[in-house]
């Protein structure tokens, strides 16, 4: 397949990219518009108890949880005629849109509930209701609801909050900052690009690939998400992996090129063996990087499934991009591909002289890796205990669902719920509801028993409300149809906090007269986190299975996969360390500005970042192992040959990974910048990740572990040995000289190999 590219692109290049320009021109017309066509939640199971408990409440009884509150704020208090009128206002505004429904207010609401819809600072009193819709279309409709109802007036101010106006402000915010990230990080990675490259013509083939990869994967989310929902922040994944990818696969693919003519190839034959190796090495780096993406889609909430998609389709796109397009433009390009080189420029301003290429064992890498290798086990040893030490505090991480809290201080769902968490004497987010499908008798004595829980501030039935396990006003005859009820249960607990969680297991403790199911925040809270982690062991383990797999048959050896993992998993758990040490316990916050800190983690960034990190660590993984492999297979198999090999596999690859390690980062760095809480730690995470994962474990222990394990890095059982050279999945192709089985020609681990960059070796 390899050589058929190469050949296709030496032989049609130009048909290969006019055709490659009308798939994107089309990719362009269909999915531009991807992004109004996704979601702004989808952190709910589905088929958990609360998400029923949910499609219940709406289907027979158009009902659901408050996820609307209007905070009318004044300083002569609620009670002032002007407080009074806004907020009677309100509620007759409310009622009179469509999809808005089960609007209370203090100055409409029973004595009993109005009490609670009165801020204990004088000041401020609550509108509340429900916008019907899914986590899509209620943001929506919220929006355009609130859009002129807020504001001061009079001496009264209102302001909107609640779940939807929540996840709309999100969305709004992911959108902005994903403009400002892309506007930081396009212009960052060219410069960048340009630098590692040299040549201005040759920096702009990762972008065009990048580009591709972008495009590409925008018309699959549309088509995606006309057929299921897909999550907005799968745009994120989408221009961060498709720079990323581009990045890292042109890189490997030119510096090969590069390499081949240097040595003295016909650029024809450059390009056959650049697909044949770098190639080669891509397809098994995007197999790594794909399948574990793919584990996401185990998860039940399409907020991680959509990752996925962005993902996979990000990989495909990119992976064919660099194997189908580069070939066709170092065809065309030619010598031109090294115009227009910058540094030259630099150089001669500076009058400094052309720096001349060096044999690879007097490179940097070459030596830091022989350096290592002097001292394996110390090395190691250090290199590990300061991860396991960075590590440790995810031994403490605690999860709960995103709420307000992830946006800013500025926007309006921060402030109102901040104030309902310390103003008010019940949160008004804090309702459980309990649902029965078959309910023949009377909820009220269940009602009661409800009210005398101390967590409990009132409990709303058909037969009445109830406090104090005593009836305190009327009830809603609506909550009742057929043999169908609903109670809402209020509690004065914060329904992430853990005084949240005892609250629902107390209601939960008090004995249903009838099957009933729990729902509200809290209870939505305790079924996402199960899901999650119900999942959460099946997708590690398809990731490691997959890993083993693979990397098996790219190196025929049983150890360096089971290296590969430990390795990596080990530099992700430092990852994950640091980010419990910032993100949940608030250390070095302030570098963040209005990053809110809750003693909680978003339980959907561990496994995305995980999955995401670990196929990125793989893609290193696969680079390094390539050349090593190479040098391998073209020595006499000895111990001393097992060293020199892993300090020329180093020698070849360690500027290419650390140059795509600062590009990929400061992509990275660019999502961090975000505005949206969890997006900063999604940002900052694979950032750490990336770059500790190119220089603490790419430099230093994988190094030190390849020369302790000495021949053992290269063996697999007799039968796994057969099985790897029957498939044959080797560099050479059928019939090309080399030293034996699976051996590469000579001139493919030459001592005295250029810059894989271009521009020479420097120490």
């Amino acid at each position: 397949m390899l050589r058929s590219f190469a050949e296709l692109g030496i032989r049609a290049p130009k048909r290969v990219l006019a055709l490659a320009g009308l798939v994107l021109v089309a990719a362009v017309l269909y999915g531009a518009s991807a992004a109004s066509h996704l979601s702004s939640g989808g952190f709910n199971d589905p088929q958990s108890p609360s998400s029923r408990a949910a499609t219940v409440l709406a289907d027979r009884f158009d009902a659901g949880g408050t996820n609307l509150v209007l905070q009318v704020s004044s300083a002569a208090g609620p009670d002032s005629a002007a407080a009074r009128t806004r907020g009677i206002a309100l509620v007759q505004r409310l009622r009179g849109e469509p999809g808005v429904d089960q609007v209370s207010s203090y100055w409409t609401a029973p004595a009993p509930q109005a009490a609670a819809l009165r801020g204990t600072d004088g000041r401020s009193a609550l509108v509340l209701a429900r916008v019907a819709g899914d986590d899509s279309a209620a943001p929506k409709r919220a929006s355009q609801v609130v859009a002129g109802l807020t504001g001061t007036a009079d001496g009264v101010t209102v302001k909107a909050g609640g779940q939807a106006v929540a996840f709309g402000q999100v969305n709004d915010h992911v959108t902005a900052d994903l403009a400002v990230s892309e506007a930081v990080a396009v212009p960052l990675t060219t410069i960048a690009l340009i630098w590692v490259f040299g040549s201005l013509i040759a920096s702009l083939l990762p972008l065009a690939v990048g580009i591709a990869s972008i495009i590409g994967t925008l018309g699959v989310l549309r088509l995606i998400a006309s057929m299921t929902s897909v999550s907005i922040y799968a745009l994120n994944m989408t221009t961060a992996m498709g720079l990323a990818l581009a990045i890292d696969y042109s890189l490997f693919v030119v510096s090969r090129y590069r390499e081949e003519v240097a040595a003295g190839a016909d650029r024809d034959d450059a390009i056959r063996t650049t697909m044949r190796t770098a190639g080669r090495t891509v397809l098994f780096s995007a197999l790594t990087v794909g399948l574990s993406l793919a584990a996401m889609l185990v998860f039940p909430v399409y907020f991680l499934r959509s990752f996925a998609y962005a993902g996979l389709a990000v990989v495909a796109f990119a992976t064919l991009a660099a194997l189908l397009l580069l070939p066709a433009m170092l065809k065309l390009l030619g010598h031109r591909l090294d115009a227009l080189d910058l540094r030259r420029g630099i150089r001669r301003v500076l009058r400094r002289p052309e720096p001349a290429p060096k044999p690879v064992e007097q490179g940097f890498w070459y030596r830091f890796a022989t350096a290592v290798m002097r001292r394996a086990v110390p090395v190691g040893l250090l290199v590990t205990a300061f991860l396991v030490m960075l590590g440790l505090p995810f031994l403490h991480a605690r999860y709960a669902y995103p709420d307000e809290r992830v946006l800013p201080p500025t926007a309006s769902a921060y402030q109102v719920g901040t104030d309902l968490r310390t103003t008010f004497p019940g949160d008004a987010g804090s309702t459980i509801s309990i649902v029965a499908t078959d309910a023949p008798t009377s909820p009220a004595g269940y009602a009661s028993a409800l009210s005398r829980l101390p967590q409990v501030a009132s409990v709303q039935a058909a037969t009445g409300t109830y406090a104090g396990g005593r009836q305190v006003g009327p009830g809603d005859p609506a909550m009742r149809s057929g043999d169908a009820t609903y109670l809402q249960v209020r509690t004065d607990a914060d329904p992430l906090s853990d005084p949240g969680k005892h609250a629902l297991t107390a209601v939960k403790d008090v004995p249903a007269p009838w099957q009933v199911l729990y729902g509200g925040s809290t209870a939505v809270n305790a079924d996402s986190l199960s899901a999650i982690g119900g999942a959460l062991p099946l997708a590690l383990a398809l990731i490691v299975l997959a890993t083993l797999l693979v990397l098996f048959l790219f190196t025929g050896s049983v150890l360096l996969p089971l290296k590969a993992v430990v390795l990596n998993t080990l530099s992700l758990s430092a990852t994950f360390g640091a980010m419990v040490w910032v993100f949940q316990e608030g250390h070095l916050s302030g570098l963040y500005g209005d990053l809110t800190t809750t003693g909680f983690l978003t339980p959907t960034m561990p496994p995305l970042m995980f999955c995401l990190a670990f196929g990125l660590s793989m893609d290193y993984e696969v680079f390094l192992l390539s050349r090593i492999r190479e040098a391998w297979l073209a020595s006499d198999r000895t111990g001393a040959d097992n060293t020199r090999a892993v300090a020329l596999g180093l020698g070849h690859t360690g500027r290419i990974v650390t140059a795509a390690a600062l590009l990929m980062s400061i992509v990275f760095a660019a999502i961090a910048t975000s505005s949206v809480s969890f997006m900063m730690m999604f940002g900052t995470g694979l950032t750490l990740a990336v770059l500790m994962d190119a220089t603490l474990v790419r430099a230093t222990l994988v190094p030190a572990f390849m020369r302790v394990a000495g021949q053992w890095n290269w063996w697999a059982p007799g039968p796994l040995r057969r099985l790897h050279e029957r498939i044959g999945l080797t560099e050479s192709g059928p019939g090309a000289p080399g030293r034996g089985p699976g051996r590469l020609l000579p001139h493919d681990d030459r001592v005295g190999a250029p810059d894989p960059v271009g521009s020479g070796e420097r120490s």
